[in-house]
């Protein structure tokens, strides 16, 4: 007989076992989904982490790589200078050179109107907006100042990148130039009021002669920092076997060696036992075909003169008739080099004014020699400023003043003019960056040469108005009240 009890009992013995083997199997399954979950969870982790140590690697890799980007560019503390400093736009134009570093040496002393490399070498926000300037209008010019003193002597050197055209100001000097292959020595004098030039990689030396302090303006035909080479640096750099066997001394090589390098620069060179070492100093004078290369009389030259002033000209000349023949030597000379310059002295008389005019083919700086500006005999912390000067760009009109000392810059094309109200002359030394004649035109010349209908119809004025601007029979380039 079938036992349904023992059957059903029998069932739910083998469902009962059945239920204890499944339990243990549940167990595993639910650990092994724990797995999964876990190195699912890990590798999120890991991508996260990695995805972040990325973003950093990148982060860190653009901060270093963008002061790099900039300075190829715009280097960063110009940027920051441009917006945090406020520079009165005028020191594009002006730079007071007084207040400009001086560099001293034994026998004198230099300074500079310039650009430089590097701006720390700059000593103001205003002399680094004026040599901004400079370079990036590619002005071709730079001034400097040499001063030297009673028999001081700038020693032999020459420059890498300019040509140098000096300004005699005061004192008597002897000049030396060493021409192509060394065959001949030119030797002359100057004095003041005379002008000296010196073309780009010419050996040349200044020595001062007289019982004063020699006072030159030097300008130079670059915008870049200049590149200067003295002898006595190029002596002590070469090495001793070889300048033995090129100078081929008495005692050779022990000949050279007992030459010591002084500590301080001799650049302007005074030894203080000068009078034991030169007993029998000549001052020769080279013959004037060869002097008048590098040597102008602007002192004794033509005077263009004008009703506030006069103008007078050391530059090269289309048509030289009315030159001298030396004039014409070196008219002809300094054509033949790139980027020469031509040097003016423009005097402006009491209320004379330089009227508004601008230069074709020429960047213009110039230097004021004397006049107006100088400080009280009372007040010696002030100056009495009587002379202004403006200046025309596509933006705007800048005018401002300036005293003795005070260099300006024009850059091409811009309109610009000089007005003096002091009570005695204004004398500047200028410079034009071209080796051709100067190229100018006035206010009153380009407005008479503009038809009166134009002028009509441009300033909204009936036609007969503009007759009343007269034609000058004598030229107003400096006119008076």
């Amino acid at each position: 007989m079938d036992n349904l009890a023992f059957e059903m009992q029998e069932d739910g013995a083998r469902n009962a076992s059945s239920v204890g083997k499944i339990s243990p199997f549940s167990n595993s399954e639910k650990k092994r989904q724990w797995s999964l979950v876990s190195i699912f969870l890990l590798c999120l982790l890991a991508c996260f982490i990695t995805t972040a140590v990325g973003v950093l690697t990148l982060s860190l890799v653009y901060l270093n790589s963008k002061p790099h980007l900039e300075r190829e560019t715009s280097p960063p503390h110009t940027m920051v200078s441009q917006v945090q400093k406020a520079v009165d736009p005028k020191f594009q134009f002006l730079n007071h050179l007084p207040k400009s570093k001086v560099f001293e040496f034994p026998g004198g002393a230099i300074q500079w109107a310039r650009y430089r490399n590097n701006i720390e070498d700059y000593l103001s926000d205003e002399e680094e907006a004026f040599g901004t300037s400079l370079n990036s209008l590619r002005s071709q010019m730079t001034l400097g100042t040499l001063r030297i003193k009673s028999k001081g002597l700038r020693a032999p050197h020459w420059h890498f990148n300019a040509n140098e055209h000096g300004y005699l100001v005061q004192g008597t000097a002897w000049i030396g130039v060493v021409d192509d292959g060394g065959e001949v020595a030119t030797t002359y004098n100057v004095t003041a009021g005379q002008v000296i030039f010196f073309p780009k990689n010419t050996l040349h030396w200044i020595k001062n002669m007289g019982h004063d302090d020699c006072f030159f303006l030097l300008f130079f035909s670059t915008h870049d920092e200049l590149q200067t080479l003295d002898v006595d640096d190029v002596f002590f750099s070469t090495p001793e076997d070889i300048a033995s066997r090129s100078l081929k001394p008495e005692g050779g090589v022990n000949f050279i060696r007992n030459f010591q390098k002084q500590t301080e620069d001799q650049g302007i060179s005074l030894p203080p036992n000068l009078a034991e070492l030169v007993l029998n100093a000549t001052y020769a004078q080279s013959p004037d075909s060869l002097v008048w290369r590098y040597f102008f009389d602007l002192k004794g030259s033509r005077e263009y003169k004008f009703p506030g002033g006069v103008i007078q000209r050391a530059q090269y000349w289309k048509n030289g008739n009315e030159l001298s023949n030396n004039e014409k030597i070196f008219s002809e000379f300094l054509h033949q080099h790139q980027n020469a310059l031509a040097l003016n002295t423009l005097r402006i008389y009491n209320n004379g004014l330089r009227q508004p005019h601008f230069h074709f083919n020429a960047n213009e700086m110039g230097y004021v020699v004397s006049g107006c500006g100088k400080e009280t005999e009372r007040l010696k912390r002030f100056y009495i400023y009587e002379v202004e000067v403006g200046i025309t760009d596509t933006q705007r009109t800048i005018e401002f003043n300036i005293h003795v000392g005070d260099v300006v810059f024009f850059p091409i094309g811009t309109q610009h003019y000089i007005k003096n109200t002091c009570d005695e002359d204004l004398l500047f030394v200028l410079a034009f960056s071209t080796g051709d004649q100067v190229q100018t035109l006035d206010m009153d010349d380009y407005l008479q040469a503009t038809s009166d209908h134009i002028l009509a119809q441009l300033f909204f004025r009936k036609q007969s108005e503009f007759k009343k601007i007269p034609r000058f029979t004598e030229d107003q380039a400096i006119n008076l009240p």
